[in-house]
């Protein structure tokens, strides 16, 4: 069964109703002309909703659980991979892919946290919460990347890094921090994409790009709506205030350029369509590393570094 959000009533009624429609045809009946008429409805009914979604509501969508994940993205524009496993120094962390593989068959390194799809495998990736080990494993892939001049493909989708005692103990802060050092150090081009939540220096552990894109409905923020009010209100209930405040959006973050651009997603969201959103985040990434074919490691470096220094400048004398 599909899985509707609340602000999706309408539309689940809508699509009930058709499927009431295809069960009870027998055959004999032509139900043609009225599920045709149903299916108009519920197409008119998703371009109203989500063209005036809220920041809250675009939190629900990213967080939907029909969402392709890292792993689907990986499997459709990666050819040849190989999973990289374990940092060396403590354990392998199954929140955080790791590998080296082919997109459009150019030799290319990957990073990605995983969610999961299902209640075991979620529980199995730590709904996507990585511990040190794994931003220490995606150092250890940045360095590979160096060595054998690969460019770094990045899919961020985390509420933010894991906050448990153990990885408290472990060092998390001083990992996230390396890790994004690790980033700004690269020679090689680095294209990011937020598939879905991009939550805090979890986020940006594996995001400090060249070119950082967000899907139409992905959010991206220091801390999740629900923390944020939390620590403001002393109450999570407000996070629908804490969304709207915090600018998450895409189109809240393009229009302060904080990010390079936004990748369209089908009507009603990637879940509604998972292949023409992985479609169409591979075009841009093809489009984004042939913008740096040619340009020098020290020139890459500085593109980034630039970059990140001048977040949040523009305007400013």
């Amino acid at each position: 069964m599909p899985h509707f959000l609340d602000f999706e009533k309408s539309i689940a009624d809508l699509e009930g109703k058709i499927e009431e429609l295809r069960h009870l045809s027998d055959g004999t009946i032509n139900i043609a002309d009225e599920v045709g008429k149903l299916e108009e409805k519920v197409d008119r009914q998703l371009r109203q909703t989500y063209g005036r979604l809220t920041p809250w509501q675009k939190v629900l969508v990213a967080r939907h659980p029909g969402r392709p994940k890292c792993g689907d993205y990986v499997s459709e524009l990666i050819t040849d991979f190989v999973p990289l496993a374990g940092d060396r120094l403590f354990s392998e962390d199954a929140a955080l892919v790791a590998g080296l593989g082919r997109f459009r068959g150019r030799a290319v390194a990957v990073l990605g946290h995983e969610k999961g799809n299902d209640t075991d495998s979620r529980i199995a990736h730590n709904f996507g919460m990585a511990r040190p080990e794994g931003y220490r494993k995606a150092q250890r892939v940045m360095e590979l990347a160096n060595r054998f001049d690969l460019p770094l493909l990045s899919f961020v989708d985390t509420s933010g890094a894991y906050p448990g005692v153990g990885a408290e103990e472990r060092g998390q802060s001083e990992a996230i921090a390396r890790s994004i050092q690790s980033c700004l150090a690269l020679t090689v081009p680095f294209i990011s994409v937020v598939i879905g939540e991009g939550g805090s220096g979890g986020a940006i552990a594996i995001a400090t790009a060249n070119k950082v894109f967000m899907l139409e409905h992905a959010v991206y923020s220091v801390i999740s709506p629900e923390g944020c009010a939390s620590i403001l209100w002393r109450d999570a209930a407000r996070a629908q205030d804490a969304a709207e405040a915090l600018k998450i959006t895409a189109q809240d973050l393009a229009r302060l350029k904080l990010i390079d651009g936004v990748i369209d997603e089908p009507l009603g969201g990637a879940q509604r369509g998972p292949g023409t959103a992985i479609a169409a985040v591979g075009v841009t990434v093809e489009e984004a590393l042939r913008e740096f074919e040619g340009m020098d490691g020290v020139t890459l470096r500085t593109h980034r570094r630039e970059k990140f220094v001048g977040l949040g400048t523009a305007g400013l004398v």
